[in-house]
């Protein structure tokens, strides 16, 4: 069972929870818990042996011991849904596909929209539904318009956009308010917009990197959920740095997807706290 509570910060929080976990006969397999001591803010993730049918009860007995306006949840959908929006780039969406295929995804992808038809073919050798959703046939907000009723006729936890090259408007980001994850092309803030490694390329930069965050309506300021750099030299090519930079995207967005799907990252402020 996984409890993840955020709420004001009082003297005896962790002591109060922990009592009533041990009242219950729980045993605490897990806690990680932070506070923000500028914000008075309390942040804690619990993985606890032992069951319940009640899970109501018990999260009002968290109620009754916690601040008002406290945020808890119980046993948060262990396996969440996905859709994942893409363009041509094939390497996050590649990933994502074999880690769902094996479970070890911690998601279920339910299907795949694609504003070109170049990644049908892979997700089919998945068994996944792929929907080409064309931007260049109709208006900008026609093709968001069909991309948000496939969105919603799945239902999704979480929308994944990996790699998928188009901005997506204040009234499709509302609809899963810090729920959309973006890969981006660099360690924030660098390089924005066109052709970032030809840029980082000829800046003659020795650190690239890859960031995964929540999107927001300014364009990539949502809140950070991972990071990676790695270092190059001289003797990188733009063509090499966009070969180690696909690596490092893969990599930073599969972390952020398992940080994500197990329940360990709190947004608010327009930041994260990670409890790893």
């Amino acid at each position: 069972m996984i409890i993840v509570i955020q709420c004001r910060d009082r003297v005896g929080l962790v002591a109060s929870i922990s009592a009533l976990m041990a009242k219950h006969q729980y045993n605490i397999i897990s806690l990680g818990e932070y506070v923000d001591v500028a914000e008075n803010l309390f942040f804690m993730r619990l993985e606890i042996d032992g069951n319940t049918s009640d899970t109501e009860a018990l999260e009002q007995e968290l109620y009754a011991i916690l601040p008002p306006e406290a945020l808890v949840k119980i046993n948060p959908q262990p396996e969440k849904k996905i859709v994942v929006l893409v363009t041509k780039e094939y390497h996050c969406l590649a990933d994502i596909l074999v880690r769902n295929y094996f479970g070890t995804l911690g998601a279920k992808v339910q299907c795949v929209i694609g504003n070109h038809d170049v990644l049908a073919d892979v997700c089919r050798r998945f068994d996944i539904p792929f929907h080409h959703v064309s931007y260049e046939s109709q208006t900008k907000q026609q093709a968001e318009q069909q991309i948000t009723d496939l969105v919603q006729q799945n239902d999704p936890d979480y929308v994944v956009l990996a790699k998928f090259m188009r901005i997506l408007s204040p009234g499709f980001n509302s609809l899963l308010p810090m729920r959309i994850i973006n890969i981006h092309h660099s360690f924030l803030p660098a390089f924005v917009g066109a052709n970032p490694y030809k840029k980082a390329f000829e800046r003659g930069v020795k650190l690239i990197g890859a960031t995964a965050h929540f999107v927001s309506n300014e364009l990539d300021e949502g809140p950070i959920i991972a990071q990676q750099i790695i270092p190059v030299n001289h003797g990188y090519t733009a063509a090499d740095m966009v070969t180690a930079g696909k690596e490092v995207e893969t990599s930073v967005l599969a972390k952020a997807l398992k940080l994500v799907f197990d329940d360990r990252v709190f947004v608010y402020n327009n930041k994260t706290v990670v409890i790893e």
